[in-house]
């Protein structure tokens, strides 16, 4: 089954700019980008975006073609809907192994993305 994993890895905190702290001097990350409610790392093989809001644990990006097919899709097969923004349009869902990610539309259709059959 081909799929689409980025390199990005999200989590939230309460305080965004203190883990962001936390990882540059403990892991060695840099921040390369700050807005008000999120924090953006990058890593040697990872970006880390630390947003703000309550744990969630780790949320790996998964890029897919059609949004909506694959939540239905996803949902039937024991997964749950953790947190739906279609303004953005993304969509954290857990697996019933208990990972969360990140459905994010494909920038371009063509390309490798998680299929929807």
């Amino acid at each position: 089954m081909a799929n689409s994993f980025s390199t990005d890895i999200l989590i939230q905190a309460e305080d965004p700019r203190k883990a962001a702290s936390f990882y540059v001097e403990q892991l060695g990350f840099e921040i390369t980008d700050e807005v008000p409610h999120m924090v953006s790392l990058h890593g040697e093989h990872i970006n880390l975006f630390i947003e703000r809001g309550p744990t969630l644990g780790p949320v790996f990006e998964v890029t897919v073609v059609n949004l909506e097919e694959a939540k239905r899709r996803l949902v039937k097969n024991g997964c749950l809907i953790v947190k739906d923004e279609p303004d953005f349009p993304r969509c954290y869902v857990q697996d019933p192994f208990g990972l969360i990610y990140n459905l994010t539309l494909a920038e371009n259709p063509t390309s490798r993305s998680f299929p929807l059959t």
